[in-house]
């Protein structure tokens, strides 16, 4: 559980340092006696904020897809953890989580995709919701893997054996 409240902060503290408060215009300059009263030039008119382009495969979506494979294997060895204690998967048939080579597959399809439609954003211009699909990604599959973990047990009782004797 720490390590999971570590990395949440370490991922999420980058988008609240990056508040900063707008820049305040300068003040007009005071004339002296004689002069005339002078502003500094007005900036021009410029686009609205818009997205800052980067390269796709910056710090930040390096760190973000290893967060997603990161989660990607946490979902892996929860969803392993269930069906050791008698759970039933849910989302996949059984036999497809008890088959490792085909249930590694798919946890890395899924990686991937989440990569894929990340570059697909990217490459559309659309760089905040680029950066949003890796963070969704961590988040529910981080908290289904959390949910396979607090499942209950679900193991028939063992058999007790007892001796009868019969005369």
């Amino acid at each position: 559980m720490r390590t999971l409240l570590a990395l949440s902060l370490v991922l999420f503290t980058g988008a609240a340092a990056a508040q900063q408060p707008a820049p305040q215009p300068p003040a007009p300059v005071k004339p002296t006696v004689g002069q005339e009263q002078s502003y500094p030039a007005k900036p021009e008119a410029t686009a609205p904020a818009a997205e800052i382009p980067h390269r796709f495969w910056d710090t930040k979506n390096k760190s973000l897809f290893a967060g997603v494979l990161a989660a990607r294997a946490l979902d892996f060895a929860s969803t392993k953890n269930m069906r050791a204690r008698g759970r039933d998967e849910i989302l996949l048939t059984n036999e497809i989580v008890d088959n490792t080579p085909a249930f590694v597959a798919i946890e890395l399809g899924g990686a991937a995709l989440s990569v894929g439609v990340s570059y697909w954003l990217h490459r559309k211009n659309h760089h905040k919701l680029e950066r949003w699909v890796s963070i969704v990604h961590i988040g529910v599959t981080t908290f289904g893997a959390a949910r396979n973990y607090m499942l209950e047990t679900r193991r028939p009782a063992p058999a007790t054996f007892r001796l009868v004797f019969r005369p």
